[in-house]
């Protein structure tokens, strides 16, 4: 596999934008410290690597002009049950199971333990963690647009429309632990 000798952030260079482009990342970005880390995809020297490196690649980035937005979309282990359940019945989704998926449930400490050391390790001024209330779908996600939209400046912004809901969206903290789904 050719990404097993690359930098891991090499994957990500040629998706990068220009000028004027707009460029959405999935989690994938920080898969190393998620996923990969869980679920024993990546080692220690891995995973020390990718910390050492993701804030000087990101401040690199901000520096030279590209401005990062970074969302966890945080979810209660109860809703992610049912929204798993759902997705097995529904043929038009089922396509989306992964083992990984599968594994998601039994493994839901080892992840919040994650998510948690990446916050806090990847969190900087540069490119804070903006957090997402994820139980009510269609809130999220119309928060999430007004969060994304209230922090570009352009012509023609409505402040009324684009003021986010902070109970939805807010930005990580070290003492805003509590408001994460446990």
């Amino acid at each position: 596999n050719t990404q097993e000798t690359q930098w891991y952030f090499q994957r990500f260079v040629p998706f990068l934008p220009s000028g004027g482009e707009f460029v959405i990342f999935n989690r994938s970005w920080y898969n190393r410290s998620g996923v990969e880390q869980v679920m024993g995809f990546c080692d220690k020297a891995q995973l020390h690597a990718f910390y050492e490196s993701v804030i000087p690649f990101e401040n690199m980035l901000v520096r030279d002009g590209i401005q990062i937005r970074k969302y966890y979309l945080d979810i209660s282990r109860d809703e992610q049950k049912t929204r798993l359940a759902e997705r097995e019945e529904d043929p038009l989704t089922q396509w989306k199971i992964s083992p990984v998926d599968a594994k998601a449930q039994k493994m839901w400490d080892q992840y919040s333990k994650a998510r948690d050391e990446t916050f806090e390790r990847t969190d900087h001024p540069s490119a804070p963690w903006r957090i997402v209330q994820t139980d009510v779908k269609k809130i999220a996600r119309l928060e999430i647009i007004r969060d994304l939209l209230s922090s570009f400046d352009y012509k023609g912004q409505d402040k009324k429309l684009t003021r986010p809901d902070r109970d939805v969206v807010f930005f990580y903290t070290p003492d805003g632990k509590e408001r994460l789904a446990r």
